[in-house]
């Protein structure tokens, strides 16, 4: 076992360097360990549970939720674990260590003709550890769905000092046992942390699309563009691998990312991904019947094709969380940050619980929220910016009043970015105290002393 003595560092500015993620907290953990090796990964954790104390894994620190900070015990950082360690390109999989960055694989992959579906907006700061811990979804889940689907196999340290090779049965029939038990995968996809460290992951790859279609088209007014995705989710006519809505606040700061005028008199907007199946061509045709029939001028509408304008697309949906988190910056120091939400909604409630929020907003007397995200799932991120720490708790009163009502619409607290420190008070709303305790015998089963990232999710 290799010495982690040297991967273990108490020094202030270093543990101040590892204290912030995206969530606009700041937790300064106790210790950092930055380990080379999976060895050094075992030693740790081993000097944790002999000891007392406790390990939070971290990649990229790209949390919304406060998942990868913590004040209690050590900060595991997995970055320097980054090697991609084979691609098949027959068999369509990659296996990489925890700490590769998720941008980088998919550029790599993309060189050999290979695609890994989930694409968070983080994308070039996120690790594939981090993914795969929350889950991690984003434009283009609409078509591929989230990270878990994508995950075949997972090399986990584990806190009883032992590191576990999982891996997908593959099968297409089972009734082995409860289903919560059949596939030990998914036990550490979306856990936080809180289960185990990912060291390894093997990935499934899809073909890289011969070709990709954007449209974005803006509208006259919010209503409109949500009318226009549900009617895009239900037609025959054309398909979409995303569908993401920028209300008005958002949609004046993707423009302005731009850097030239652009539909200056719409109030909402939309944009569309699509795949032609084969050699089939774009159905350009289509989309902008579907978005004349909602109200969409075609004059506004803008086409990006080929790698380079896709680029910009993505850097000008991308630039909306940015520019909130730099809206937010400076409040901190008066106990004020970013609050952003990541509920969903059947696709069809959307306009219903987008209403309902600003409704609620309007009556607390505080600002409406950057709404902005995949609408084609019925999942927006709402983006509030609390200037002090009493109108956070306004914030706050507000977001959960409309988590009351997302659940009574058939919805969930958290569609992509988990649950974190910041959301564990919301899980309650959602889940049942027999599913709560399903997920602490989960916890206690794997980690009965505690030592893996607490005050995550439990």
């Amino acid at each position: 076992m290799s010495d982690a003595a040297g991967a273990v560092s108490r020094d202030e500015d270093v543990r101040r360097s590892a204290a912030r993620d995206a969530s606009g907290l700041e937790l300064i953990p106790e210790a950092v360990a930055r380990p080379t090796e999976e060895g050094e990964v075992v030693e740790i954790i081993a000097q944790a549970l002999h000891g007392g104390g406790s390990v939070t894994p971290a990649g990229g620190q790209t949390s919304t939720t406060a998942a990868s900070i913590t004040d209690r015990g050590t900060l595991l950082s997995l970055r320097e674990l980054g090697k991609v360690i084979e691609v098949d390109d027959a068999a369509r999989t990659a296996r990489v260590q925890a700490g590769v960055l998720l941008g980088e694989l998919k550029r790599m992959l993309a060189e050999r003709g290979l695609l890994f579906a989930p694409d968070p907006t983080s994308e070039d700061d996120v690790t594939v550890g981090g993914a795969i811990a929350c889950n991690a979804s984003g434009a283009r889940s609409l078509r591929y769905g989230a990270t878990r689907p994508h995950v075949i196999g997972l090399r986990v340290a584990l806190a009883d000092g032992t590191v576990a090779d999982v891996r997908r049965s593959g099968l297409e029939k089972n009734t082995a046992g409860f289903a919560a038990a059949q596939e030990p995968v998914d036990w550490f996809v979306g856990s936080e942390g809180t289960l185990g460290v990912i060291l390894e992951a093997e990935l499934a790859l899809l073909p890289l699309p011969q070709s990709v279609t954007g449209l974005g088209i803006p509208f006259a007014s919010e209503d409109e563009a949500l009318r226009f995705v549900a009617a895009a989710r239900q037609s025959r006519e054309v398909s979409a691998r995303c569908l993401e809505f920028l209300d008005e606040g958002a949609f004046a700061i993707a423009r302005a990312s731009r850097g030239e005028p652009w539909a200056e008199q719409a109030h909402a907007f939309v944009y569309v991904e699509e795949v032609p199946e084969g050699d089939n061509e774009p159905a350009l045709d289509a989309w902008l019947a579907l978005a004349e029939a909602h109200g969409a001028r075609d004059a506004d509408v803008v086409v990006f094709q080929g790698e380079a304008e896709l680029r910009e697309a993505r850097k000008m949906r991308h630039a909306v969380p940015a520019a909130m988190h730099e809206r937010a910056a400076p409040f901190r120091q008066h106990g004020g940050r970013r609050v952003s939400t990541d509920w969903a909604v059947p696709y069809r409630r959307l306009p219903e619980a987008i209403a309902h929020s600003r409704s609620l907003a309007a009556s607390a007397g505080i600002e409406q929220a950057v709404t902005f995200g995949h609408a084609g799932n019925g999942h927006p991120h709402q983006n509030y910016v609390a200037r002090s720490a009493g109108e956070l708790a306004r914030i706050e009163s507000v977001v959960e009043q409309t988590l009351r009502h997302v659940i009574s619409l058939g919805g969930t607290v958290a569609a992509e970015h988990g649950i974190g420190k910041i959301k564990r008070k919301w899980l309650p709303l959602q889940m049942s105290a027999t599913q709560l305790r399903v997920m602490q015998g989960l916890k206690d089963a794997l980690d009965p002393k505690g030592v893996f990232a607490p005050g995550n999710v439990l």
